[in-house]
């Protein structure tokens, strides 16, 4: 994946400004822990919204990014947590986890053609009887059927889809979608 052009800090006062005005900016995290995972990759993490809410209710987390400036950020903003620099595509973290998540369009962010090795480097942290949730827009560079596709190849089976993360159904022609993939609890991971 190509690192992002971004500014950790100007991304981060964008969901700050937002909650502050009274929008709901853990709605990745709600969904997430409805799973009950003990353990959670945010994968792609950004500036850590969304692991760091999961460790506010005592979730063990790891985050990583590749992009330096978010890195800062999440390390600022919650110390405690670790943070990874890393390509998801070649991510070797040597554990896997409860849970997986990709928050924030993860998939439209990686260089056009690495979407599999993206997939497969997340999937590679699922532990058996664990899951990937991945939200993601639509009708870009990423299909719903390239990440059934792709995630099918790393051993996982769509469990669940929704239309957005407060779980509102998914209906056929949508312009988002939040696809749960579940690892069966039988299977090895490499």
């Amino acid at each position: 994946m190509s690192p992002r052009e971004w500014q950790g800090d100007d991304y981060q006062a964008r969901f700050d400004r937002l909650a502050a005005s009274g929008h709901d900016v853990h709605g990745e995290a709600t969904l997430v822990r409805a799973y009950s995972p003990a353990s959670v990759l945010d994968a792609g993490c950004g500036t850590g919204r969304v692991g760091i809410e999961l460790a506010r209710h005592g979730i063990e987390v790891v985050g990583t990014d590749i992009d330096a400036s978010m890195l800062a950020t999440a390390k600022r903003l919650a110390p405690d947590i670790q943070w990874v620099r890393s390509d998801l595509c070649e991510l070797e973290l040597g554990r896997t986890f409860d849970l997986v998540v990709m928050a924030g369009n993860v998939p439209l962010f990686t260089s056009p053609g690495t979407e599999a090795a993206l997939v497969a480097g997340v999937a590679r942290h699922v532990a058996p009887g664990g899951r990937l949730v991945s939200g993601f827009s639509l009708g870009r560079s990423y299909s719903l059927s390239e990440l059934d596709r792709d995630t099918t190849d790393n051993g996982l089976v769509l469990e669940d889809r929704f239309a957005t993360w407060d779980r509102q159904p998914w209906i056929d022609g949508g312009d988002y979608a939040v696809s749960v993939h579940r690892r069966d609890s039988r299977t090895e991971t490499a």
